[in-house]
């Protein structure tokens, strides 16, 4: 399978961690010496920017007006160095309009236009990692590129799961050779993640005839909150802690081919 060019971040429900995934995906990326841009698609709770405590000149909103160019509301972002500390790792943000619902009354023109955009930067970075808002509406499921890599991010939790499901059926729907994989957070152990993975590819296989692989998980890392605070990448913040490790894997496997599991292998 080819490495992919256009990531999607994808959950169902809110409050799984997926912008936190969706940043920390592109800084690895980028400290793998990737050119890398991440695109702020929640269109209704745009937040990548106050993650990362970025105030950009432009955002997706300022396009949307006609001010400028998809292209022109790009921002380059970096940690500044720090006593002759060398920065993180340096990636392209396309924030949305934080602190606005209004970008999620977009018509399907707009967002086709959007996507078109999208297409055509594509070409410029080596990765585009687009962090889709959480819930299943049209604006979310339109905003899906044919031919990405969906990263679907769940918890243990039954309502993320069974959202997680709901998502992938309907993004198979509209996109039936989608490549959809797993990723889980807030995972106890590696055995913990399985077994949460398990309960939704059981689901996708039984009632969609679909398989998809676990992608990775990241495991339950109070270092995770203090980065988030502190407006921070995780992986500049804290290098050393099981979250960035975890992060780190995920990033290198998505650059290799997937391994080939059984079925039934941890159901």
């Amino acid at each position: 399978m080819p490495t992919p060019r256009i990531i999607q971040i994808a959950s169902g429900k809110g409050g799984v961690g997926k912008t936190f995934l969706s940043i920390s995906l592109a800084e690895a990326l980028a400290s793998m010496h990737r050119n890398v841009l991440l695109f702020d698609g929640d269109l209704g709770l745009a937040n990548v920017d106050v993650q990362l405590g970025l105030a950009p000149k432009h955002d997706l909103g300022s396009v949307i007006a006609g001010r400028v160019s998809l292209e022109e509301a790009v921002t380059t972002y970096q940690k500044p160095s720090v006593g002759g500390a060398t920065g993180g790792a340096k990636f392209d943000v396309l924030a949305g309009k934080s602190g606005s619902g209004v970008l999620s009354a977009l018509t399907k023109v707009e967002i086709a236009g959007i996507t078109r955009g999208l297409k055509i930067l594509s070409e410029r970075y080596a990765h585009i990692v687009i962090d889709l808002a959480a819930g299943l509406d049209q604006s979310v499921m339109s905003l899906c590129m044919p031919g990405s890599t969906t990263l679907v991010v769940v918890t243990d939790e039954p309502t993320s799961l069974t959202d997680a499901y709901a998502f992938i059926k309907l993004l198979t729907l509209q996109d039936p050779e989608a490549d959809v994989r797993v990723v889980v957070n807030f995972a106890n152990d590696r055995e913990h993640a399985w077994r949460t993975h398990a309960a939704l590819t059981n689901a996708c296989r039984n009632f969609l005839g679909i398989n998809p692989p676990l992608a990775g998980f990241v495991p339950r890392d109070e270092l995770v909150r203090d980065a988030i605070r502190h407006q921070t990448p995780i992986l500049y913040r804290h290098p050393q802690a099981k979250a960035s490790e975890a992060l780190r894997k995920l990033a290198t496997e998505l650059l290799t081919p997937l391994p080939v599991r059984p079925a039934t292998a941890h159901a």
